[in-house]
């Protein structure tokens, strides 16, 4: 069996992973609170978890992993957005989670096993509450319920900070219903325009976070436990699932508060045993903001005519755990690089998904080196392979409208990118860059203007580029 290796934000190591229960693998990611379209910044955890779960159903069965997303569908964005709107908050939320499955499913994203919408779980949400204030976790004050923060001795270590230390860092709100400004909310009351749910606390809704800790354990341990099917070594191990994964936003507070509501409410010592989260992603080197213009969202590019197979490649180009930058430049790259898989492929049966890229994966998602292998294959001519490892990948190649038709001006520049990088870094070792010199010299005889600084190596084909001459690196 292969073995998989991921990187645990817990332990803040790479470790090897161990499920619970090889024929029960579960998992729980954060999803998006539906009130609007979702940005491409939204897209990179849904692909990255998409990557991870097909891997988990490669390596155990895909009858052995069950995935779980939830759906934030009570809010105050959204909230926000019906009262802007004029429309019922049901509506919204209806409409925007359509889109949202739309649009991931565009980019190849599998549907997880369960996609729990926070609304159809307020009562398991209200027992969670419950039980946090008879053991003295949490207390009512003023309408709202609160979770005390100092009460869990281990609040912190999952994004490696005191309580001190986040105060000091951070905005933590101070309100008249607060025993500690660190104490974070639960259940709070609603009014008349608000939605709300009968409680022993009055009518309210739950907050944030306890939305997720109720989810996961009931359809990742409760359900189980009534169906029979958890063995032994999980029934050792209640209310403990094997990976909960996100965005590394959520890390402060959502996913600590998360872990400290959740061991609180369970008695148990641990709430999950590998955690990951992605890096977050910029476009052209700037943090992704409406007021510098470079805000955009999945449906925004796939209706500017980018393919959902051309985000995605994008997106799998970089290590989950690095910061993405998302450029126009890489956006075309994907898109000629997938033309080129498309033409080697036509007409061909996928084969066996290669080792070499499913080693990459099981080596903490590293798909950054598995999309180099893709490129290899090409380069190589193993087509069936190539054709299975992109649909492995989740790339669908049958979506690529490349129109490419095998001539030599079609040829991937990122590839000789590769090769030159390699070649400066072998030379800055040996202090022999007479292959350095080689190939930029066939490259600028080519029409290639190569641009080499301490950021790497750019090619950029200039008028007159003639791929032929590219020959003489082969």
């Amino acid at each position: 069996m292969t073995e998989i290796k991921l990187h645990n934000t817990l332990k803040r190591r790479k470790e090897v992973f161990e499920p619970i229960d090889p024929k029960n693998v579960r998992m729980y990611v954060c999803g998006p609170t539906v009130y609007d379209r979702a940005h491409i910044g939204n897209a990179r955890p849904v692909v990255v978890f998409d990557v991870l779960y097909r891997l988990l159903r490669e390596v155990y069965g895909a009858d052995q992993v069950t995935y779980v997303r939830n759906f934030t569908d009570v809010d105050d964005k959204i909230n926000t957005r019906a009262a802007e709107s004029g429309r019922s908050i049901g509506e919204i939320t209806a409409e925007t989670t359509q889109w949202y499955l739309d649009d991931m499913g565009a980019l190849g994203a599998m549907e997880p096993n369960h996609m729990p919408r926070a609304t159809q779980y307020i009562d398991e949400m209200i027992t969670m509450i419950e039980k946090l204030i008879a053991d003295g976790y949490a207390y009512a004050h003023e309408g709202h319920v609160l979770f005390r923060v100092r009460k869990y001795d281990n609040y912190g270590k999952l994004s490696g900070r005191s309580v001190d230390d986040m105060i000091a860092g951070a905005r933590v709100e101070v309100a008249s219903y607060k025993e500690d400004p660190m104490d974070f909310v639960l259940w709070k009351p609603s009014d008349a325009d608000q939605p709300g749910w009968d409680s022993p606390w009055g009518l309210g809704r739950p907050g944030w976070h306890i939305e997720c800790s109720a989810m996961a354990d009931e359809l990742l341990w409760k359900r189980p436990l009534e169906a029979g099917v958890l063995s032994e070594a999980a029934l050792a191990a209640p209310h403990v699932i094997d990976i909960h994964g996100g965005g590394n936003d959520l890390m402060f507070p959502h996913h600590e508060n998360e872990v400290a509501q959740s061991c609180c409410a369970n008695t148990s010592s641990n709430f999950a045993n590998y955690w990951l989260h992605n890096e977050m992603l910029q476009v052209e080197g700037k943090k992704m903001s409406k007021s510098l213009g470079n805000f955009f969202t999945v449906r925004d590019l796939l209706e500017q005519g980018v393919l959902g197979p051309v985000i995605r490649f994008v997106f799998l180009s970089t290590h989950y755990r690095k910061p993405m930058d998302w450029t126009a430049k890489k956006t075309r790259e994907a898109k000629q690089t997938l033309d080129h898989f498309v033409g080697l492929t036509a007409g061909v049966k996928p084969g066996n998904v290669d080792q070499e890229v499913l080693d990459a994966l099981a080596d903490d998602l590293n798909t950054s080196k598995a999309i180099t292998r893709l490129r290899k294959l090409a380069k190589e001519g193993e087509a069936a392979a190539l054709r299975a490892s992109c649909e492995f990948l989740g790339i669908d190649l049958s979506l690529v409208d490349s129109g490419w038709v095998g001539n030599e001006n079609s040829i991937e520049l990122d590839y000789w990118c590769d090769k030159l990088s390699a070649a400066r870094d072998n030379a800055m070792e040996t202090k022999d860059f007479s292959e350095v010199d080689r190939i930029k010299s066939v490259l600028v005889d080519a029409g290639v203007e190569v641009r080499m600084s301490k950021a790497g190596v750019e090619l950029l084909p200039a008028a007159g580029f003639d791929a032929s001459k590219l020959e003489g690196l082969l």
